[in-house]
């Protein structure tokens, strides 16, 4: 399994520059890196060398790919006409190809998502250092296995419990005339197949967007009030989606003790703001990843004996935090982002007794 490696914050050129210096820092360790980037011209500028959509060998230990939306669509479209054609007698979507297929909002970020988990599943690359957008689209990405998950698992249980979902599951008739009609291969275990595969993949990954040594984040700003001010939302952002962020990078040649003050406890790199020419200067200059990433504070510990659930949000205050219990799970809703919380058995159904928000923390008690 990979370390996936991730720079979230405004400045394009500085999260660049740090990413491809992170690889060639790990790549100096004798690991296996992967540069992944999207199809906007900063990386290659950078790099000085043109690349395509497969990997591509620049330096000893590193290889560089550009996340091309067109061209992953293209290729995903290849492996849903082949799961289709195991489920269906006669496929309706061989007529339609992956060159037709225009690039609609929001698939970008699941298809570079896709991506990278295959990329991780190869075995080729110990890290892969994912340079995107840096913003909350980065973010609603890495959360898409949580979001999804959620979507999946309350309706497909609102489904089966509904009269439609029990006759179409129950009924010695229903079945056999969906078949006719329809030309489908019904069988139960058939249409469970690809539901439980895709609940698979999505406990996969929530469970490597949780482990700080699988996916960590790292906020790059310059001493800007702005960039700061963005930095802190981004990081408190990350914690709802249940991302690790392992230290705050700073381009800057002054002092720090004040940002430092603001950002704690979170760690705070000052980082040169070195020519391209220089790269030696800033490899130097880049902390430990994995070493902060296990000593940041976890986005959620649950305390099943006290009753109490802790969710870590810096960046917010408790009038910008809101706490509903509309269902049998707990959302905590913080800046632009919505998180569902499943609960252990020994919690679940339990009603929200208390939550108070102390110290970058809010607490829920049951």
């Amino acid at each position: 399994m990979s370390l996936i490696l991730t720079f979230l914050g405004t400045g394009c050129t500085h999260r660049t520059k740090i990413a491809i210096a992170a690889a060639k820092l790990l790549a100096s360790q004798g690991k296996r890196v992967l540069l992944a980037g999207n199809a906007e011209p900063a990386m290659s500028m950078l790099l000085d060398v043109s690349f395509g959509c497969d990997p591509q060998e620049i330096a000893a230990n590193i290889k560089v790919v550009q996340l091309q939306a067109s061209v992953l669509l293209e290729r995903s479209w290849d492996d849903v006409k082949q799961l289709e054609s195991e489920y269906l007698k006669t496929p309706v979507l061989k007529e339609v190809y992956g060159q037709e297929l225009a690039v609609l909002p929001g698939m970008e970020s699941a298809l570079a998502l896709n991506a990278i988990r295959q990329y991780d599943e190869s075995g080729k690359y110990d890290a892969i250092i994912y340079c995107g957008t840096g913003d909350s689209g980065t973010l609603r990405m890495l959360g898409m296995p949580e979001s999804l998950s959620w979507y999946l698992r309350r309706f497909r249980q609102l489904f089966a419990n509904s009269d439609i979902g029990k006759t179409l599951t129950e009924s010695p008739v229903i079945q056999p005339l969906i078949s006719t009609l329809f030309n489908v291969n019904w069988t139960t275990d058939n249409f469970a197949q690809p539901a439980n595969k895709a609940s698979g993949f999505l406990e996969e990954g929530k469970e490597a967007v949780a482990d700080p040594k699988r996916v960590v984040a790292f906020l790059v700003s310059s001493p800007e009030p702005v960039e700061l001010a963005t930095c802190r939302y981004l990081w408190g952002s990350s914690q709802q989606v249940g991302l690790t962020v392992g230290g705050l990078m700073l381009v800057s040649s002054g002092t720090v003790d004040r940002i430092s003050e603001e950002f704690a406890p979170l760690p705070v790199s000052v980082v040169p703001d070195t020519p391209t020419s220089d790269w030696q200067t800033l490899i130097d200059s880049l902390p430990n990843f994995t070493a902060q990433a296990l000593q940041a504070p976890k986005p959620i510990e649950i305390d099943v004996r006290e009753r109490r659930v802790s969710l870590f949000l810096p960046g917010f205050d408790k009038k910008q935090v809101k706490l509903t219990q509309y269902g049998p799970e707990v959302t905590v809703e913080a800046g632009d982002q919505r998180r569902n919380i499943f609960l252990p058995p020994a919690l679940s159904g339990r009603r929200v007794t208390g939550a108070k928000f102390q110290h970058h923390y809010l607490i829920i008690s049951f």
